[in-house]
């Protein structure tokens, strides 16, 4: 007997729809230089937490400045929450276990918050950071906490503009 199957071949991985859920997102942060998104996704392929970087919730878009260079309380750093810390604050199921896609590897700080909340692995996008003291602090503690981590290798371009977007 023949095993003949009527489904899609083409669709989309799940490392591929997972990241293209972390890159959307990303698109709604306000910073004007580094835009990063997080998707956490559970055991049973559930997406659980999405977040991007920017103010802490309430604080105005332009309440307080996003300069990269000059004194602490005068640049983002003081104030942005990452993607990956939104990601698991706005997380509505627990996260033990799960995994997180995110555009940019995350920082040391945000590796603490990963580790702390039982994520076990990290499909990233881009490690532009990846010499910066920050980022191998953050690889030291992720080894040393056996939470695994790879780099996303895209299957294809994305294109939202597909003529069988949408149609039935």
């Amino acid at each position: 007997m023949e095993n003949k199957t009527n489904s899609r071949q083409d669709r989309l991985s799940w490392d591929e729809c997972f990241m293209q859920m972390a890159i959307l997102i990303s698109k709604r942060s306000a910073d004007p230089n580094t835009q990063s998104g997080a998707c956490i996704i559970n055991d049973k392929n559930i997406v659980i937490g999405l977040g991007y970087n920017g103010w802490p919730r309430g604080i105005d878009t332009e309440a307080l400045p996003w300069e990269r260079e000059g004194d602490l309380v005068d640049t983002k750093y003081a104030y942005v929450v990452h993607a990956e810390e939104n990601a698991i604050y706005n997380a509505n199921a627990e996260t033990n276990n799960s995994r997180l896609y995110c555009t940019l590897f995350p920082c040391n700080e945000c590796s603490k918050t990963i580790i702390q909340s039982g994520i076990k692995e990290i499909i990233f996008d881009s490690d532009k950071y990846h010499d910066n003291p920050n980022w191998q602090a953050s690889r030291k503690l992720l080894d040393l906490a056996g939470v695994k981590y790879r780099q996303y290798i895209p299957e294809y371009k994305m294109n939202f503009e597909d003529k069988n977007h949408g149609t039935n």
